[in-house]
């Protein structure tokens, strides 16, 4: 089954950086049986976030580099409800739909295609997973935080295991370092209190470093906050990201 552009968004880049959004998707397409387990929300407002986040790497490749530099992504615009993309196939959709089914194989499909792209281009790879969480559902007794990184206990930025003094010496680190200075709270980042920590789930998990060479990826979970209600901090957010982000491949 042929999957059309009002399902997927993808855009092949310049630089070997790869965006994904599997669950921003807001259209509840009435082919598609819903879910009858897990989380069946949107993570709302991370395909803009994207795309402010795409348009400022763009610029800023352009203002101070005079190059047109852009990262390939793929979005998704189906609701989670139907499909989560970001599960193992047997738990992703209702499996006697043949249409979840070809949309679910396409994205992952699609993602295998431009890391690909990527390593046989660049040497090597980059897939940021974009999701959002609501502060109000954290558990309790957690540090309060914006932004949450997942590895995967780093396995999907380095093949083995490093020694701990190195931990910090990659994108994540840098990540974490930078968002500490801004005091914008982010998790992992103290290390004396409870964190509230999230591996990361099936995407990063299946290609990232641990799984594909020259592959890494992290998955970024970002809050309520920044992503709906506050614009100053989220412009704050996504022009430190992108800055991080153009860092890293020049």
């Amino acid at each position: 089954m042929k999957i059309s552009n009002k399902y997927i968004k993808f855009h092949k880049g310049s630089i070997p950086l790869l965006i994904s959004v599997p669950h921003g998707g807001t259209t509840k397409y009435n082919k598609i049986p819903t879910r009858k387990e897990g989380v069946l929300g949107t993570d709302k407002g991370t395909i803009e976030l994207t795309f402010e986040l795409i348009k400022r790497v763009k610029k800023l490749f352009r203002s101070n580099y005079s190059s047109h530099k852009t990262p390939s992504y793929i979005i998704s615009k189906v609701h989670r409800s139907k499909i989560d993309l970001n599960r193992k196939e047997s738990k992703a959709y209702d499996y006697n739909s043949i249409l979840a089914r070809s949309i679910y194989q396409y994205y992952h499909k699609k993602i295998k295609e431009l890391i690909q792209y990527n390593i046989k281009s660049f040497n090597h790879s980059l897939l940021i997973d974009i999701h959002g969480f609501e502060k109000n559902k954290k558990p309790q007794g957690f540090r309060d935080v914006e932004i949450v990184l997942g590895t995967n206990n780093l396995e999907t930025i380095f093949s083995s295991t490093i020694p701990k003094k190195y931990w910090d010496k990659n994108l994540r680190g840098r990540i974490i370092s930078k968002f500490i200075e801004l005091n914008i709270p982010i998790a992992p980042g103290h290390q004396r209190r409870r964190e509230y920590i999230l591996t990361g789930g099936f995407i990063i998990k299946n290609y990232g470093a641990s799984k594909i060479v020259n592959s890494q990826a992290i998955q970024i979970e970002i809050s309520d906050r920044v992503r709906i209600f506050d614009e100053t901090l989220r412009n704050k957010v996504v022009s430190t990201l992108a800055e991080l982000l153009v860092d890293e491949f020049i």
